[in-house]
């Protein structure tokens, strides 16, 4: 995990007017893994208002350290960003919020960054924007633009967490067998589906090859694994065999009943789950 990554990012608040705004902060920045906070001559600090309100956000709000000046708060950092609602006359780097988000992550790697947010009302001024190297915008769906303090907080932090986390595997996954099926198990699997479809007459003014080739491009996309091409083609056979038994005549075209199947249940843990 890069929690290295993002305790070198630092989100700085300047001169917040609501100690509720600070603390959805705090929490948004708990919730994306992020733990360093500068206050800019906040209107009101208030550690256990704050707490009460980000709950299990002692360890962050411990940590906050109170500025004086804009420039003290982002003097140590090689990279500081700005946030802005819109675009404004004069000449910056602006950018969409994932793109800094990249140059954030890759800049921590090395330096210190420091991501600011203005004040509720009116946002970051010019002066403060100069001080920055990069305008960071969120884009919305609508001419309303200016967002909550703590939503954007919470925008950025996902980003930034998000690609710092990329590649890591942090998306649960479901049980899965140790290989992808071969293409061997893959056509076993078909030509059971294809006799099980055809004992049902599935096929009757349709063409068995051009319903097949639908289902391979369906099932190839899902990738499958031994397990789950195994469940497909114990589905099959079942079809088949149940459809011969119910006429009283006997098994055919299938050849053995697939492993790890019995009564056409598969292995438990099968089919990925």
């Amino acid at each position: 995990m890069n929690r290295t990554l993002l305790d070198r990012i630092t989100f700085v608040l300047h001169e917040p007017q609501n100690v509720v705004n600070v603390a959805t902060a705090v929490r948004a920045m708990k919730n994306m893994g992020l733990h360093r906070l500068r206050l800019v001559r906040p209107a009101e600090f208030d550690p256990y208002r704050i707490t009460g309100i980000a709950h299990r956000s002692e360890d962050l709000v411990s940590r906050v350290e109170i500025c004086d000046s804009l420039s003290e708060a982002v003097e140590s950092a090689g990279l500081v960003l700005g946030t802005s609602a819109r675009p404004r006359t004069a000449q910056r780097n602006y950018g969409w919020v994932a793109d800094w988000a990249r140059d954030a992550v890759r800049s921590a790697e090395t330096d210190e960054v420091a991501v600011i947010f203005g004040r509720e009302d009116r946002g970051l001024s010019n002066d403060a924007l100069d001080l920055c190297h990069g305008v960071l915008l969120i884009p919305t769906a609508s001419d309303y633009s200016s967002l909550n303090l703590a939503h954007a907080v919470l925008i950025v932090a996902y980003e930034i967490s998000r690609t710092a986390y990329a590649g890591e595997g942090l998306l649960p996954r479901g049980k899965r067998s140790e290989r992808r099926a071969t293409s061997r198990e893959l056509e076993a699997a078909y030509a059971a589906l294809e006799d099980g479809l055809a004992e049902m007459d599935f096929f009757k003014g349709r063409s068995a090859s051009a319903v097949m080739r639908i289902l391979r491009t369906l099932i190839g996309r899902a990738r499958p694994d031994t397990q789950e091409a195994g469940l497909v083609r114990a589905v099959g056979y079942e079809i088949g065999h149940a459809l011969r038994r119910a006429r009283g005549g006997g098994t055919r075209g299938c050849g053995p009943r697939p492993e790890g199947t019995s009564g056409g249940k598969p292995e438990e843990g099968g089919g990925g789950g």
